[in-house]
């Protein structure tokens, strides 16, 4: 059903321009400089394509207009669940500036802890620091991309009909969460989710990330490399939930977003299908098979894990 939605989310981005860059199911840049003429400034075309959006498949969309990849990637993110945020060329920099240094791509956990031990804790701070010392302490090819992006430089162009590199999903909650049974209840959905996206693509993955999203904007990333590919949601959970519990979290530590990820992806083969079940070429695999079958006719909600059911206060999922 996820699948199927998103190649009709991605057929309606296709009508606007041919100048698409999906980056999972659920993303993708747009470039909409060939389609000003014809459809207006980009705020009118962003507001255009979640009206459709809405209309042919009724969920909503959230969209991040701005001069650079960058850029209109971290507005999307301040605008979820449903939300429009344009920044203009001559607003870049008042926008950037005033995030976190964790908004800048490359601030992981490592890197963050090397800012803050230089007292750069905004953005504006990294701006405004020598690049001298930024890839002093950082290294010269570091240093030198988080100066780049913090002055809103971003080079890159969208480049139509990428190969997938990475499959996800992931979750903005309205409420700040704390409770660790509830968050491995959205791993759950989420690797489900996951799962179902690559049998869809007919891929399996190699590598298994969480991200987690503190309410202070902190954001943490952890990764595992499997012995093998999967494409199944109870393995991608199982080291999901490792690699959460991995994060060491202090007790009462307040997360906004959780999300799962998997990369490395191979063409999904029995060759590369790991017997897991007892030694039984049957099992989970031909479950979650039946259950894809059962969703791709009922819809998502036809059937879920126990876990999942009848649970008042689980967010409702985002949409695109």
């Amino acid at each position: 059903m996820y699948a199927a939605t998103s190649k009709e989310v991605m057929a309606i981005f296709g009508t606007i321009t041919p100048d698409m860059e999906p980056l999972a199911l659920d993303e993708a840049f747009l470039d909409v400089s060939g389609a000003r003429r014809r459809l207006g400034r980009p705020a009118v075309i962003a507001r255009h394509i979640r009206a459709e959006i809405a209309r042919q498949q009724g969920i909503t969309c959230s969209v991040g207009v701005a001069p650079t990849k960058f850029v209109a990637k971290i507005a999307s993110a301040r605008c979820k669940p449903d939300g429009l945020l344009v920044v203009p060329r001559t607003g870049v920099l008042d926008f950037l500036h005033a995030l976190p240094a964790s908004a800048l791509w490359g601030v992981g956990e490592r890197t963050g802890e090397a800012l803050a031990r230089l007292g750069l804790r905004t953005v504006a701070d990294i701006a405004h620091t020598p690049l001298a010392t930024l890839q002093h302490e950082l290294g010269v090819a570091q240093g030198s991309h988080l100066a780049a992006l913090a002055w809103g430089r971003d080079e890159r162009r969208v480049t139509p009909h990428v190969r997938e590199k990475s499959i996800g999903a992931e979750e903005t909650f309205a409420t700040d969460i704390d409770d660790p049974e509830r968050i491995r209840r959205e791993l759950l959905k989420l690797s489900g989710r996951t799962a179902h996206s690559l049998r869809a693509g007919g891929y399996a993955a190699r590598t298994v990330s969480v991200k987690l999203r503190l309410a202070s904007f902190k954001t943490m990333t952890r990764s595992r490399t499997l012995t093998y590919p999967t494409d199944l949601a109870r393995e991608i959970y199982a080291t999901a939930c490792a690699l959460y519990e991995s994060a060491g979290l202090d007790d009462g530590a307040r997360l906004r977003l959780v999300g799962v990820r998997v990369s490395g992806l191979v063409i999904a083969t029995v060759a590369n299908a790991q017997l897991t079940f007892d030694d039984r070429p049957v099992g989970w695999r031909e479950a979650e098979r039946a259950v894809d079958a059962i969703t791709s006719r009922f819809g998502a909600s036809a059937v879920r894990p126990a876990a999942l059911v009848d649970d008042a206060n689980r967010p409702a999922e985002d949409g695109f």
